[in-house]
């Protein structure tokens, strides 16, 4: 996916979201192919720098089209950590769009193998250990630089303490192409 991709999915998602709301819009309207076939995403709102919102799966199970619009809403109104986004607070949110690869599985017999299987500053990781679960978008890297300080902070997250480590963690990662309405 290039810029152009970009430039057809932000105005999506600023659409669904504004549709949503109950205002007026100028929905997109592309028929590229590309669209119409299953994609994972995340879209993530911000405000003065700040995150406002954010909602996206791992798995690719409906249109690109489709997961975009419908996480702009979530991302909009049901991240349970802020109130939903209202009518005259859309034109204050920047949004991002990112399409996810497809989910790769890493060795993770130990910690140290999963380290060295880690891109810093390029992928994005799922942890699960039982029902403990977190995921780090490619994005996290510029808080965690360091692979250990980035692995102890997923674990963290997970709600495991940060030394932890056993050989039934399953660990996988994945890249994106990220699009933000200031970059298009």
């Amino acid at each position: 996916m290039l810029v152009n991709e970009g430039r057809i999915l932000l105005p999506l998602a600023r659409a669904a979201i504004g549709r949503e709301l109950g205002l007026p819009t100028d929905a997109p309207v592309s028929e590229a192919a590309w669209l119409s076939t299953p994609g994972s995403a995340f879209v993530t709102l911000t405000r003065d720098g700040k995150l406002r919102g954010r909602n996206g799966t791992l798995e690719a199970l409906r249109p690109l089209r489709d997961e975009v619009a419908a996480n702009a809403v979530a991302a909009a109104l049901r991240d349970p950590r802020f109130k939903p986004l209202d009518g005259a607070e859309l034109d204050t949110v920047t949004i991002e769009v990112s399409v996810l690869s497809p989910l790769e599985t890493l060795d993770a017999a130990s910690e140290a193998v999963a380290l060295a299987q880690l891109r810093a500053g390029n992928d994005g990781v799922v942890f699960r250990y039982g029902h403990h679960h977190s995921i780090f978008l490619p994005e996290t890297w510029g808080q965690f630089p360091d692979p250990a300080e980035f692995m102890a902070q997923l674990k963290y997250k997970a709600g495991l303490p940060p030394d932890f480590w056993d050989a039934n963690v399953q660990l996988r990662r994945y890249t994106v192409n990220c699009w933000r309405e200031s970059m298009v």
